[in-house]
């Protein structure tokens, strides 16, 4: 698995680490014969970064080019970002944020009192390429308390667009036993919650137990919609920018 990303900073040009990505290739024939759903939205949480780490790149493991990774389950997350006709969406820059192993947030509210992991980025980010496909490593989450709150297991992921937020979700891990008692996936709509539960499996022949997860996100917005600068939110706005949003 790992030698196919023989240097850092290629491995993080790289998309597909498993090759999990299956893809359109043109979108007359499939786009005409499918309407996806869309994924379904949910809350962006209290914990998005307040200050953003030193490195934000795809890479949640390794911070820069720091020797020691971050504790957790190594997974592969890949997926591509696309409208409800199949069309991929260029250009468009997909977050993610999460806890690290000890449940703490790059957040200054959303740290454990017992500490938190130095070497976990805690927040990424990825532009989309031509055929809309996304890639981080990252690790597989893990449920927490915070601030007397309880939460399953899952990742933050928010879509922008020309500098706009378009869209937040929370991926969540398939089959995972705190899904039933979380207080946002109950909010979410039953028919919908298929669309953000995500299997993670082993990569074969992985020495080290990694992990590969894929999300293909489907906006319930049209290309015009996403193009009109008009939809507030945007990638790593300050915590000053989101008071005055209100």
């Amino acid at each position: 698995m790992n030698d196919r990303f023989p240097a850092r900073r290629q491995f993080l040009r790289t998309l597909g680490a498993s090759g999990a990505l299956a893809l359109f290739t043109r979108r007359g024939v499939f786009a005409e014969a499918l309407e996806l759903k869309p994924t379904a939205s949910t809350t962006e949480g209290p914990f998005y970064p307040d200050k953003m780490p030193l490195d934000t790149d795809n890479d949640l493991l390794i911070i820069n080019d720091a020797i020691t990774p971050a504790v957790g389950e190594v997974s592969h997350l890949t997926g591509r970002v696309l409208t409800m006709t199949g069309q991929p969406v260029r250009n468009a820059f997909v977050e993610i944020w999460q806890v690290d192993s000890t449940a703490s947030y790059v957040h200054t509210g959303g740290r454990q009192p017992t500490g938190h992991d130095r070497h976990f980025q805690g927040y990424g980010r990825f532009l989309t390429d031509s055929k809309g496909q996304y890639y981080f490593r990252t690790i597989k989450p893990i449920s927490y308390t915070l601030i007397g709150i309880f939460r399953t297991a899952h990742i933050h992921v928010a879509i922008s667009k020309n500098g706009k937020r378009v869209f937040t979700t929370q991926l969540l891990v398939k089959g995972h036993p705190d899904n039933a008692r979380d207080g946002v996936v109950k909010r979410i709509d039953p028919k919908a919650l298929d669309t953000v539960l995500v299997d993670f499996t082993p990569v074969a022949g992985s020495k080290i137990g990694e992990l590969t997860a894929n999300l293909d996100i489907v906006l319930g917005k049209t290309l015009e919609e996403l193009e009109d600068g008009k939809l507030g939110g945007g990638v790593a706005i300050s915590a000053v920018q989101r008071r005055n949003k209100g």
